[in-house]
């Protein structure tokens, strides 16, 4: 839950509270001022044997100032095979999270990001993951596509103006919907949709894959997850799978280069972590500039 947020009236006081880090493991605290990095004024010093991530401190799975997330798991495991120090600047993950974080030199690293994300370089995608299903199994439902009947029965939840709102409209199932607004309100846990399901205030959610899969495990009641289906060649707009990566600034490439080499050879262990956490994930898919991928495009986590 977002119990910081709802103590907090604007974004610039969330953003103070949040640079209080987290340097060799949990529990140990670096401060970080804010004020760092901006326009002007002088940059941290960089700390070789500091490995410095970007991350949002109250969104999980993806990650939290307990370091809880899945994203968190695999930073440790990263910096534990480069052999340096783990260290975090948190920041609320909405516009601005760039600019604030990894540009203003904050910290190097950002775990996961849309692979090809025009904003940053990124390395080879370690996993892909897509759009899902997610209904009580106790509904009886057999949802596959969005032409499958059950789908027209109850109420859709779904971020609104996220992806599937597209294939929705095209199908005429809009009426049928209910749009939360996580993108915009920083109140709003990002497991709302599945708490809401599981409270019959929704019969159906339809969301960002790591969110589903992570909150219908920990769910109280059995829940079904399906993967959508890709929408991509229907409407871009649509598209509903995604390549994951890590990202940093676009020309440190020596700095992407060693992640990279832990990647590939962690890549087991990585994707171990990805089960454990319940986030659906399917074999990456080369998008070559020019074909369905559009520049720029980055999924946000609380879609």
């Amino acid at each position: 839950m977002l119990k910081q947020l709802t103590k907090i009236t604007t974004v610039a006081a969330i953003c103070m509270m949040a640079a209080n880090a987290y340097a060799e493991g949990p529990g140990e605290s670096l401060d970080v001022d804010p004020e760092t990095g901006r326009g002007g004024e002088p940059t941290r010093i960089e700390d070789p044997n500091a490995f410095r991530v970007c991350a949002d401190q109250d969104n999980l799975p993806f990650s939290n100032d307990k370091q809880e997330g899945f994203e968190n798991k695999i930073a440790e495991l990263i910096a534990k095979d480069l052999g340096k120090k783990l260290e975090y600047q948190f920041w609320v993950d909405r516009f601005g999270f760039i600019r604030n974080t990894l540009n203003a030199h904050r910290c190097d690293v950002i775990i996961g990001t849309a692979s090809g994300n025009d904003m940053m370089l990124t390395s080879k995608p370690y996993y892909r993951s897509d759009y899902v299903f997610v209904y009580r199994k106790e509904s009886g439902y057999n949802i596959k596509d969005y032409d499958s009947p059950d789908l027209k029965k109850g109420v859709i939840g779904l971020v609104g103006m996220s992806p599937p709102t597209r294939p929705l409209s095209d199908h005429g199932l809009l009426e049928n919907s209910k749009p939360y607004r996580l993108w915009r309100d920083l109140e709003q846990p990002p497991s709302l949709l599945i708490d809401d399901l599981v409270k019959k205030e929704i019969d159906v959610a339809i969301v960002w894959g790591p969110i589903g899969g992570y909150y219908a495990k920990k769910a109280p009641i059995e829940l079904v997850v399906v993967p959508v289906p890709e929408y991509a060649k229907t409407n871009a707009h649509g598209k509903s799978e995604w390549n994951i990566s890590v990202g940093v600034r676009k020309k440190e490439k020596e700095r992407m280069a060693m992640i990279q080499e832990v990647l590939d050879r962690r890549k087991d262990d990585i994707l171990k972590i990805l089960d454990e956490y319940g986030i659906p994930h399917m074999p990456v898919v080369d998008e070559k500039r020019g074909g369905d991928e559009q520049r720029g495009d980055a999924i946000p986590k609380f879609y």
